[in-house]
């Protein structure tokens, strides 16, 4: 919202004239020209999910409980010839519910329980056809398909990261960035020592070095000149990638730098083609691409499609993905979900990597919300089984209810997850294995998002 300017001065006088003094006239439009170049916003959310463990635990009990309360400020300041800056603080703690009601959280600021965060802090020029972007900012899905802002948790992950958008040929949004660093979104603390293909905990003020002091390069291109068609694709460049991680490896591991040197680049390139037209009630899309990192790994090439369908309050889509068995999958820098349209609350892990997944999904608005109920059915492939090499399915049922109120101002979202794996290796105390076939695990989660 904005900033609604008072001036202290003008109250005086007013207070003055009403107790009989004599006020002499002040100028305030200086006052007020400078507030009128800043905008304040925030979120304010509680965020609560329980989990039964597959049977281990019970449903909201405190061992199964994690949960957050979080306030987010933002201040975003325009001024004369294109140039803005920007700031986000992040705060996230407990409320004192770890004692009592839950065990752990769901996403920490710094590491602990309670602390805070600077999440965003920019500067920025624009004019009709350019933007450059520079500092802690987010970085959208729809045009960074492997380095993104995800929302699923309390907030949103952002990145160390130059930005460059050009806008200048009709229906075309061109993008070039440089990621340096990255935030980790992932549910629970870590103590920030490390980077995204080491942990999937969360420390929102640690902003890791997502490849060394290299960085990864990123040219997107997407096109919309004919009617509900939206055409994305998207190359990314990580120098020397395999040798900055072993070095981040072995300095954690606190052992001099002794792996040698691949010297191989990592490059990943993505598409994506979709048709959305409100005079047409059907809708398209495909989407594809390869990652390859080097050395002695083997590329992963993924490609999926959807289709979907709307009728009155309904609507309905069936989505296909499938990843081959190359060394890293699918992923997302800072993150832990895929870009793949078969992505649900809680598959990630199961579909990232040499696996095909049907998803089925239906949506109804009722109720003053919208409800949606999808199942995803996915087939790993070729999965160790300690004697014997086999496939393993893995099905997941999500049912979420999503609705805002108080004059759109408050988002409520309520959602169940079944999960459903046919088989696992688990290891007991003595160090023993064995392959079982697990209860199917549930896991309900419920948040309130305040925006002001």
């Amino acid at each position: 919202m904005k900033l609604t300017k008072i001036s202290l001065l003008a109250a005086l006088a007013i207070s003055g004239a009403v107790a009989g003094g004599n006020v002499e006239k002040v100028e305030v439009a200086v006052v007020e020209e400078v507030l009128s170049n800043w905008d304040f916003s925030g979120q304010a959310v509680l965020y609560y999910q329980t989990m039964d463990k597959t049977g281990d635990v019970d449903l909201f009990s405190q061992e199964s409980g994690r949960a957050n309360a979080g306030l987010q400020l933002n201040a975003v300041g325009k001024f004369d010839y294109g140039l803005s800056v920007g700031a986000q603080v992040t705060g996230l703690g407990t409320l004192g519910l770890q004692n009592e009601v839950v065990s752990n959280i769901m996403q920490s600021a710094d590491g602990n329980l309670n602390g805070g965060a600077v999440t965003k802090l920019y500067m920025a020029w624009s004019n009709e056809a350019n933007t450059i972007k520079i500092g802690r900012q987010e970085l959208p899905k729809s045009l960074s398909p492997f380095a993104w802002s995800e929302g699923w948790n309390v907030f949103k992950n952002t990145y160390e990261a130059a930005l460059y958008v050009n806008t200048m040929i009709p229906s075309t949004v061109l993008v070039g960035a440089w990621v340096s660093g990255a935030n980790q979104n992932g549910v629970g603390a870590w103590d920030g020592n490390g980077n995204w293909l080491m942990n999937s905990g969360s420390n929102l003020n640690e902003f890791n070095d997502v490849n060394g002091d290299d960085g990864i390069f990123m040219v997107t291109a997407q096109n919309k000149s004919i009617n509900g068609l939206t055409i994305t694709g998207s190359v990314y460049y990580a120098p020397s990638l395999l040798d900055n991680m072993m070095s981040k490896a072995e300095d954690l591991a606190g052992e001099p730098h002794t792996a040698a040197e691949i010297g191989d680049d990592a490059t990943i390139i993505w598409g994506d083609i979709s048709y959305a037209n409100a005079d047409f009630p059907v809708t398209f899309a495909a989407q594809g691409g390869q990652v390859s990192v080097g050395g002695d790994t083997e590329d992963t090439t993924a490609f999926g499609a959807k289709i979907g369908a709307n009728y009155n309050v309904f609507g309905f889509t069936a989505a296909y993905s499938s990843v081959d068995e190359g060394t890293t999958g699918v992923f997302n820098v800072g993150g832990v979900k895929t870009p793949l349209y078969t992505q649900m609350i809680l598959n990630q892990n199961f579909i990232a990597s040499n696996a095909d997944t049907i998803l089925l999904k239906a949506t109804a608005k009722a109720l003053g919300g919208k409800f949606i109920a999808q199942y995803g059915m996915t087939t790993m492939n070729d999965r160790d089984l300690l004697t014997s090499i086999g496939d393993i399915d893995y099905n997941e049922f999500d049912f979420i209810y999503k609705t805002k109120v108080w004059n759109d101002n408050i988002t409520l979202l309520a959602a169940y997850v079944n999960q459903d794996l046919d088989a696992k290796v688990v290891t007991d105390s003595e160090g023993n294995a064995e392959v079982v076939s697990p209860d199917a695990n549930n896991v309900i989660r419920f948040w309130a998002r305040y925006n002001f």
